[in-house]
């Protein structure tokens, strides 16, 4: 198994860890995940309601299965994972992250187990888990391919991976960069790098050749009217999601 250094990016850990204590404040350096992560957290729950046959009406749906969000952050995207009665591990390579998402989960009265450790690490060490989330992470690493092949490797046969990140054209450097960096301000400038993202095709064939089957993508479209997001089917274009699985 390849070592965690072929994937951390320092320079990336350091601009997460200047932001850990914001991870919490809607109005913050985070806002703009705040704003994404209810239509997150419907196209993630509704996959992982449909593959693992569970119903989300019901009381805890994801009970028995086991979950690990990595890149985990403050533990925007955990904290519901566990409300739904899954058993969530919170992996984060920026250390400072864990304090903050282990102190807010305690405050909420939830039992998540949050580690400062990597995919590489983790699977290393022969964790495998139901789900695994991998959030907005994958254009943050140095080496994307081997990053998904640990990810692969941290799954049980047959189970759920959820990728999100944002594609690589014109667009995206106009509303990634300049728009949510530059004139939004709600990023810190030099948060994302453009020739880090990565177009829906590219990272098909990523988790492809990581040993993973592709079996759905999504785009995020945010409205500026309504001040919202969406998803779409057809509209990729900025930030998108995709499903795929382990072959059983």
């Amino acid at each position: 198994m390849q070592s965690a250094q072929t994937t951390v990016d320092p320079s990336e850990i350091a601009k997460f860890e200047a932001m850990a204590a914001e991870w919490w404040d809607v109005n913050g350096k985070f806002k703009p995940l705040h704003m994404l992560n209810p239509c997150r957290l419907d196209y993630i729950t509704s996959q992982i309601a449909g593959e693992f046959d569970r119903d989300l009406k019901a009381d805890k749906p994801f009970a028995g299965l086991r979950i690990l969000d990595i890149g985990c952050g403050g533990g925007l995207l955990a904290e519901p994972m566990a409300r739904l009665g899954a058993d969530v591990v919170g992996a984060d390579a920026a250390e400072r992250n864990i304090p903050v998402a282990k102190v807010h989960a305690e405050q909420s009265g939830l039992t998540i187990d949050y580690r400062h450790t990597t995919a590489e690490d983790m699977a290393a060490a022969g964790e495998q888990f139901d789900v695994v989330l991998n959030m907005e992470v994958v254009e943050h690493v140095a080496s994307p391919i081997d990053y998904l092949r640990a990810c692969h490797d941290l799954l049980k046969p047959g189970g759920l991976h959820i990728c999100s990140t944002i594609n690589r054209n014109p667009k995206s450097y106009m509303m990634a960069i300049i728009g949510a960096e530059h004139v939004m301000r709600w990023l810190p400038k030099g948060t994302h790098e453009w020739s880090k993202f990565i177009t829906p095709d590219e990272l098909f064939s990523l988790l492809s050749e990581a040993g993973l089957d592709p079996v759905d993508r999504k785009g995020f479209v945010f409205n500026p009217v309504a001040w919202s997001w969406r998803l779409s089917d057809r509209d990729l274009s900025v930030n998108y999601v995709t499903a795929s699985l382990k072959p059983t």
